[in-house]
């Protein structure tokens, strides 16, 4: 059986009730660093996990995000976010939370344990081979997580997964592992608390390192936003000026040149004809910027100087 930190007894648990409020907020901010410092033994696995989503989805499949309670809610934090931050299809992005919609009002503790409604949910997002399944549970054993974990298997899809408890059950059938050891919280059983900071921090290295792969980071700018409203239509313009070396006017005119896309607006600016050669040279260079950019410096340099 795992080790179940998450429900173990926070040494400074005893008599917190009583204490003042800022001593008891002292406690509370030393526990969720503890936390953050949980993260770091993971690194290397949260680099494999976020390989093998970016190969998923080179490949044309789909990023599925699961759980349930506040685990669920940090998965689902992540993967809302991805379209928007990185450009990444709805279509491949999929989050499985237990209970659905009703979580969102009322995250009642029953769907957790629910078996069957994993499976339900899983055949009805058409779960399949080529898939990449993250699955997170603090515990490491909720039911739900470990039946939608069974059936990817069973369809093909791979499969990682995110627990707080050394020996969770959750790694079982797992590709990739990622342990976020924390310690136990103080309000015990609380695993919204250091758990919930762990798992978030983790999802967000895994998140940022999936968007490097898939070539929609370049010099620490989001290149493959969705510029849908003024603030990011102006941080595309910044993007695109910075880059490239253009004003901010010349680069709100490339964009709307490119259709809103940032990498075919630097494209544009550093010499590309139009809209579709730019998308041929990112094509090419499988949607990186760089590997783009740094196409066509050579292609420049052999019209200059021959080949």
């Amino acid at each position: 059986m795992a080790e179940r930190r998450t429900e173990g007894r926070h040494e400074q648990a005893k008599g917190l009730d009583a204490r003042q409020p800022l001593d008891v907020l002292g406690v509370l901010a030393d526990a969720q660093k503890a936390a953050v410092a949980a993260v770091d033994p993971a690194l290397a696995d949260i680099a494999a996990a976020s390989r093998l989503a970016a190969d998923a989805l080179l490949f044309g499949g789909r990023l599925v995000y699961a759980g349930a309670g506040s685990s669920g809610l940090m998965a689902m934090a992540d993967a809302l976010e991805l379209p928007g931050t990185y450009g990444i299809s709805r279509e491949h992005i999929v989050i499985l939370l237990a209970g659905g919609a009703a979580s969102l009002v009322d995250l009642a503790g029953g769907f957790e344990d629910d078996r069957a409604l994993a499976v339900s949910d899983a055949k009805e997002a058409g779960l399949r081979a080529g898939d990449c399944v993250i699955a997170v549970s603090a515990s490491g054993s909720t039911p739900y997580a470990l039946s939608l974990i069974a059936y990817a298997k069973e369809k093909g899809a791979k499969v990682i997964a995110m627990a707080n408890n050394p020996g969770a059950a959750l790694f079982d059938d797992a590709d990739v592992s990622i342990l976020l050891q924390t310690p136990p919280e103080v309000i015990s059983g609380s695993t919204r608390m250091g758990a919930g900071t762990a798992q978030k921090i983790a999802f967000n290295l895994f998140s940022t390192l999936l968007g490097i792969h898939l070539g929609h980071v370049h010099d620490g700018h989001m290149v493959n936003l969705k510029a849908d409203n003024i603030k990011l239509r102006g941080r595309a313009c910044r993007i695109v000026s910075d880059i490239s070396g253009v004003g901010l006017d010349e680069a709100e005119r490339l964009l709307t040149l490119s259709d809103g896309s940032v990498k075919a607006a630097v494209l544009l600016a550093r010499g590309v004809e139009d809209k579709a050669a730019a998308q041929v040279a990112l094509d090419r260079s499988g949607q990186s910027l760089r590997r783009a950019l740094e196409a066509l410096e050579q292609q420049n340099l052999k019209a200059r100087y021959g080949a």
